[in-house]
């Protein structure tokens, strides 16, 4: 697909990775429609972007009915949507057995719906309408790009909930890829490693470095628009389909 004709769908779309792709796919040409449930920074993320290139449209990734509706909203405004890119996710951390008690269902769930039934309420949504989308030369209408992590090969202790939703986000990804393939739609899934986020943000400096540091090569936390570039050239390259692909400085989660 031509970078300039993207029309996309990006959840987790005012802060992190997700804007870091907003940002990078208006800079190629492409309109973007950000999906969050962070208002605050809404205005200025579309502020940055351009209002004739980035609306917001508040979304409770976990809500079925909400994310159809939507993205309807959003097809309308984008004329149609032929990207849809999973960031939303929240970090689920903590042990099965605590000091305390053991892991509340509630948090086990709360995990698994937005980082896992979130990306699947919203690819569903996403393919529903990209198949009706008029087919490019290779025949394809759409992209859809999901964001797993590396803890879904090597989840640390603490990471049990995380890891489940993220590696449930793997698993679904073949199998969407080989659904779709007739409707002329991809699938594709980044597993990033450690990375500059609003979640990382937050640590003492001294923790980030040592993070920074625990990276084989290079020695630093990942960019978000390391991830952005990515998410674009899956975007270009029509024969990624089907697989995850870990963007991580080689690094492997130690156990804890």
């Amino acid at each position: 697909m031509d970078t300039k004709n993207i029309k996309a769908v990006i959840t987790g779309g005012v802060s992190g990775l997700g804007f870091a792709v907003a940002e990078h796919f208006v800079s190629l040409g492409g309109k973007v429609a950000l999906l969050d449930v962070n208002e605050d920074k809404a205005a200025d993320a579309v502020g940055k972007l351009g209002e004739d290139k980035a609306k917001f449209f508040k979304t409770d990734v976990t809500s079925e009915a909400q994310v159809e509706q939507v993205l309807g909203d959003a097809r309308d405004w984008l004329g149609e949507i032929n990207v849809a890119v999973n960031c939303a996710g929240i970090l689920g951390a903590g042990r099965v057995l605590g000091r305390e008690a053991p892991m509340p269902l509630e948090t086990f769930s709360q995990t698994v719906m937005v980082n896992l039934v979130g990306s699947f309420n919203v690819g569903k949504a996403a393919a529903n309408l990209m198949q009706h989308n008029e087919p490019n030369d290779d025949g394809e209408r759409g992209v859809i790009i999901n964001t797993a992590s590396v803890a879904a090969y090597e989840g640390q202790i603490g990471q049990a909930a995380y890891s489940a939703s993220k590696g449930g986000v793997v698993g679904m990804t073949l199998p969407m890829a080989r659904e779709f393939t007739r409707f002329g739609v991809r699938v594709m899934t980044i597993a990033p490693g450690v990375f500059h986020t609003p979640m990382v943000d937050v640590m003492p400096e001294k923790v980030q470095q040592a993070l920074g540091e625990s990276i084989p090569f290079p020695k630093r936390l990942g960019k978000p628009e390391e991830y952005a570039r990515l998410a674009a050239h899956i975007v270009e390259n029509a024969y990624f389909n089907g697989t995850t692909l870990r963007l991580d400085g080689a690094v492997r989660l130690e156990p804890k």
